[in-house]
């Protein structure tokens, strides 16, 4: 197996184990041929490339951008290593940190060894979960590696971003809502294609976004027995080890954990920024949908059934650990205000959103669309 970061193994976390941990757990992915692999493959690809059209003819954006990132059609252990990549590389500086305090306690390095094992394993547990729930993704952060192409903004090769889809998790979806299955592909290929175009047209939110997630984690004072307790719950309800009698403390998740007051105001700029591109996505889905998918009305329904009611109370008990419901709550909070927006000035008008950091929404303006129209555009106008 190729390592995942070298030497980066034997910190905090065992980035190696993970990977073998996860791809030894993961569940299968439904019935399919060679053939008909082949063929899902292929139009996976077709979509994405057709997708790209669409979203940019929609959203006015990128006319003029060459896109460079790849698409990547993977396995649930493709995805797994893609992440597993990205992880690494946003927080090398948290890790880094909770190595050199771990370091400086007596016995430290043992204990250093012994629980990146013990965390390797048990990321590895949630990343076998996770990854067969994700449809697709455009991962932001992607390090190139031998086997994963990655491209965008800062260049061919060097990183900068990769469209990731999840062919078995697509199948097994598409089953599962009993939707028309070209239909079902092309309009998940058009969430995950607004991801791409979002970046690849504004070339400063990457390094935006980066710079945000990297001063939240920089501004981390937390203890790393703490962190890793979290992992450990979490990994402890997929194996089912968890007393139903031990006491909750709340349901508080893995991000909730670690916020001084400097990290909520941080955090507010992100979800804001979350909630702005996925709402951005579900926007755009919906607006080209009618036109390029016929059954569009009904895979969104039964979709929106599906994403509201979760699964098992396993699911739902991860969710919030994990941090999944805000991202739920994202999707909703800024549809809303995309569409809000849009109707307000315009798809031209909205794209003044994209101009600078300065005029992303605040997690205010997400839930009070008009305050950010009157902020941008009518102080503007004035």
């Amino acid at each position: 197996m190729t390592s995942i970061g070298g030497a980066a193994s034997t910190g905090m976390v065992d980035w190696n184990l993970a990977v073998a941990t996860a791809t030894r757990l993961v569940r299968p992915g439904p019935e399919v041929s060679r053939d008909e692999a082949r063929a899902i493959v292929a139009e996976l690809r077709r979509h994405a490339k057709s997708a790209e059209e669409h979203v940019r003819g929609f959203t006015r954006m990128g006319d003029d951008v060459l896109h460079d990132t790849p698409v990547l059609v993977v396995d649930r252990p493709g995805w797994v290593r893609a992440n597993v990549a990205g992880f690494r590389e946003i927080l090398k500086p948290l890790l880094g940190k909770m190595q050199e305090r771990r370091g400086n306690t007596p016995g430290g390095a043992v204990l250093g060894a012994v629980g990146g094992k013990v965390t390797g394993v048990e990321v590895g547990m949630l990343l076998s979960f996770l990854s067969s729930r994700v449809l697709g993704q455009y991962e932001t952060f992607a390090p190139a590696t031998r086997d994963l192409p990655a491209g965008g903004p800062a260049g061919p090769g060097n990183g900068g971003g990769r469209l990731l889809l999840v062919a078995p998790n697509i199948v097994h979806v598409e089953r599962e809502l009993d939707v028309q299955p070209h239909d079902f592909r092309l309009w998940v290929c058009l969430h995950e294609e607004t991801h791409r175009t979002q970046f690849s047209a504004v070339p400063w939110l990457r390094d935006h976004l980066e710079g945000e997630i990297q001063s939240f984690l920089g501004e981390t004072e937390v203890d790393p027995m703490t962190v890793l307790e979290r992992v450990r719950e979490a990994a402890q309800s997929l194996a089912g080890s968890r007393p139903d009698t031990e006491e909750d403390d709340g349901g508080r998740s893995l991000v909730e954990i670690v916020q001084t007051p400097a990290q909520r105001e941080i955090l507010g700029r992100l979800t804001a920024v979350m909630s702005l591109l996925e709402g951005h996505a579900d926007f755009v889905m919906d607006g080209v949908g009618p036109a390029v998918v016929p059954s569009v009305a009904e895979i969104r329904e039964k979709f929106q059934q599906r994403r509201a009611k979760g699964a098992s109370r396993l699911d739902l008990a991860l969710r919030k650990l994990l941090g999944l419901d805000a991202k739920l709550r994202q999707y909703r909070d800024g549809e809303r205000f995309v569409r809000a927006v849009v109707n307000e000035v315009g798809m031209d008008g909205f794209n003044r959103v994209w101009t600078s950091p300065n005029t992303l929404p605040t997690k205010a303006e997400i839930a009070k669309p008009a305050d950010w129209v009157t902020r941008v555009h009518r102080k503007a106008e004035s």
